[in-house]
């Protein structure tokens, strides 16, 4: 997060500075690129992720207040890994922002925008709701199911681990276009294939329920940010309580 900034002259030029926190893990693509995860840290990643995102989505009042805010571009490479394996969420650059007060929604020109591999279907086929700020949190929820699923490849279970793969690697091409996705996302209606062996582990098999439940075609059938903190939060209590006794 934000440290400090300052403004320097040197050699005639004005040099703008912006001083934040470094992370030397990198994103959660690069992380994810090197690192095969156990369960507890994947779970982890996934909790931390999806609390960054709740409080992004909320509207907080008082004089410390923010409005809701929604990302709009949410991907493993707009994550950064911390040293003690939580995340947070960078790269507010295509966000909204909605406050109650004012009502008012600033989302530019373009509602087709973000990476093309993580676009929700109703952003591909341009059906979005582009007045309704509801609509934008719904695509962040459809790009956390595909986060968590890049997560949940790269966790091992009784020995076996996949490479990483970015979502829907299997469908469309590296750089792939809109059309390459509509067709697969909106035509087609895949989600990607969920590896068999997450089902044999207690967490991972939760993990995969909420992943189905992050991509439904409805945006409005999704579950919101809160409901999924909530429910890893159960799960982390669940993986706790046998350590205690």
């Amino acid at each position: 997060g934000f440290i400090a900034s300052d403004m320097t002259s040197r050699n005639s030029s004005t040099q703008l500075w912006l001083i934040t926190h470094y992370h030397e893990n990198g994103s959660l693509y690069d992380y994810l690129q090197r690192t095969a995860l156990d369960v507890d840290t994947c779970l982890s990643l996934a909790s931390s992720i999806i609390c960054g995102l709740v409080h992004l989505h909320v509207e907080i009042f008082g004089t410390q207040g923010k409005p809701a805010i929604a990302h709009r571009d949410l991907k493993s490479r707009n994550i950064l890994v911390k040293s003690n394996q939580q995340c947070c969420i960078a790269d507010l650059g295509l966000a909204v922002m909605h406050s109650q007060g004012s009502d008012y929604l600033d989302i530019g020109n373009n509602p087709r925008v973000g990476t093309k591999r993580y676009m929700a279907p109703e952003v591909l086929s341009e059906q979005i709701r582009t007045d309704c700020f509801e609509s934008y949190k719904k695509t962040d929820i459809w790009a956390y199911g595909l986060v968590l699923w890049e997560i949940t490849r790269r966790t091992v279970v009784n020995g076996i681990v996949e490479e990483y793969r970015p979502p829907f690697f299997d469908a469309v091409p590296s750089d792939p276009s809109f059309e390459d996705m509509k067709k697969v996302v909106c035509v087609d209606q895949q989600t990607p294939v969920i590896p068999n062996r997450l089902f044999s582990d207690s967490v991972l098999s939760a993990l995969a329920k909420v992943m189905k439940e992050c991509w439904y075609q409805s945006p409005s059938a999704r579950l919101t940010a809160l409901r999924i903190k909530k429910t890893l939060k159960k799960l982390n209590n669940s993986v706790e309580k046998p350590k205690l006794e």
